[in-house]
């Protein structure tokens, strides 16, 4: 998610951009110096598996040395002579070395030089497709830009350019979708092609949609309306509207699938509400309540891989966990004594009582809670098994990762086990905050106070082209002939390399 504040600053650090793969099994970062990937097999170390930055300090490569080599392809691997190998010889342990323009060049052990283009800074946003080396790039250079990349090979597979800031990407193995303000491309993952255009939806200026990772039930879900929490469910595979539901009253904040597929949960502004309904029928499962006593705005929503637990997180310094099990009805007794007559007459009584205080005695209260050391950062949480034990991760626009334990049987509030730094040193901190010790008032603005927030959308300093069929222009690199592209499981990217 977009961790860039209203201000185009996230929280004092260089991040911009945060977000989980469709396993969480990894975790991809975007900032103002680049991109990078850390994988989430370990609690107690944070292992950095990519990282794609602009280099700094380190010698200009002698642009005769780089002079036959073409600078139209933002991503290239050419061999270096064998003069130049041994004169930047020592800059090979590095791995880096820096052209005098905008294209900056990395030099690997063997010999080869990686062109990295400069649009790599300021990267708003990127999405890794599971494990795989495909990934997702937006830059705020060009936000109506879209390059997929082969970020092992450093290969450019192919790139689309929109009609209007693009803002969010969604990955699963079937489809790749674009969201606009007003309108939705998607996309053939095999091949990259536009499948089709939703087009003329209600502003959406966040962005906001969800796409679920089941090849089984492929479904987008984005807002039907600006004005109340309507969810339009669209079928991704037969490209066909699927259901509408009526999930608030007030407009839509967060929306997330299960695994499956097969449930969808919705936020809405006000905050105090989540809601959970089967797909693609539209009925109401679940309905949970995590305050009433004030308005938030809802960050993100994740459900666990087993679909058992569904986490929220919001600009308060609290995160709820809630979990989806049925109460089984016990045989009806009649009370013995005068307590248990009494809770008899109470819960019979909310049957003359407004709907709206009868859903409250119904609504689930959280199963478990975090306490985080912040209140007031953007974040984006996520519940993952790793190490054989639940954990819920957070990672905020404070530039960290934190990881807490949860016990799926008693719940309760969680412990905070690590926390990691996202930028700068990469440094991991033991030390355990306590969210006492920070300044954290809560959260006392009214409800049109926050609706009157909207997010912040970056500006494009110049029109790109873009064609009126389709919407998008591009597909730079693509081969033409129409051959599928094989997503195997040990590599998911198209393998179709860039030809101009």
């Amino acid at each position: 998610m977009n961790l860039a504040s209203q201000s185009g600053e996230a929280g004092g650090s260089q991040l911009l951009f945060a977000n989980f793969n469709q396993d969480v099994t990894s975790l991809a970062v975007g900032s103002k110096s680049g991109y990078k990937f850390f994988s989430l097999s370990s609690v107690d170390k944070l292992e950095q598996i990519y990282e794609c930055s602009p280099p700094s300090g380190v010698p200009h490569l002698h642009q005769q040395m780089v002079s036959d080599i073409p600078h139209q392809a933002p991503c290239l691997s050419l061999p270096l002579k064998a003069s130049t190998r041994a004169l930047y010889g020592e800059m090979a342990g590095s791995g880096i070395l820096k052209a005098a323009s905008a294209v900056f060049w990395f030099l690997s052990p063997f010999g080869h030089l990686l062109e990295v283009a400069a649009d790599t800074e300021d990267v708003c946003i990127v999405e890794r497709l599971f494990s795989s080396s495909l990934v997702a790039i937006v830059s705020l250079k060009a936000p109506r830009k879209l390059k997929v990349c082969h970020f092992k090979k450093g290969t450019e597979i192919c790139n689309y350019s929109y009609s209007n800031t693009i803002l969010a990407v969604k990955l699963n193995r079937q489809r790749l979708i674009v969201c606009l303000e007003e309108s939705l491309y998607i996309h053939n993952i095999r091949d990259m092609k536009v499948l089709h255009t939703i087009r003329e939806t209600p502003p959406n200026p966040a962005g906001l949609c969800a796409l679920s990772i089941s090849n089984d039930n492929c479904y987008l879900a984005y807002p039907g309306s600006a004005s109340i929490g309507e969810v339009q469910v669209f079928d991704t595979i037969n490209l066909r509207a699927a259901n509408m539901i009526p999930a608030h009253d007030s407009p839509l904040a967060a929306l997330a699938f299960d695994a499956s597929g097969t449930k969808l949960a919705t936020a809405s502004e006000k905050g105090t509400v989540i809601r959970v309904f089967s797909i693609p029928e539209g009925q109401k499962l679940f309905e949970f309540r995590r305050g009433v006593k004030r308005c938030v705005s809802i960050c993100s929503l994740a459900f666990s891989t087993d679909g058992v637990f569904l986490s929220t997180s919001s600009n308060t310094e609290t995160v709820h966990i809630f979990k989806l099990e049925t109460v089984k009805e016990k045989p009806q007794e009649e009370p013995t004594t005068w307590t248990g007559y009494f809770g008899k007459v109470l819960m019979a009584s909310t049957s003359y009582l407004p709907s709206q205080v009868t859903e409250m005695f119904n609504q689930g209260r959280a199963f478990a809670t975090v306490r985080l050391p912040f209140c007031g950062h953007k974040n984006i949480c996520a519940l993952a098994t790793i190490q054989k034990i639940p954990r819920l991760l957070v990672g905020a626009s404070d530039g960290y990762l934190y990881m807490y334990n949860l016990d799926p049987q008693e719940g309760g509030e969680c412990t905070l086990m690590k926390q990691h730094k996202l930028d700068g040193s990469m440094e991991t901190t033991n030390e355990i905050l306590d969210s006492t010790s920070h300044d954290c008032p809560l959260v006392t603005q009214t409800y049109s106070t926050a609706v009157a927030k909207g997010p912040h959308v970056p500006s494009s300093p110049t029109a790109l082209a873009y064609t009126d069929e389709l919407g998008a222009a591009g597909g730079a690199g693509l081969e033409d002939e129409a051959s599928a592209l094989r997503l195997e499981d040990s590599e998911h990217p198209p393998m179709i390399l860039r030809t101009d």
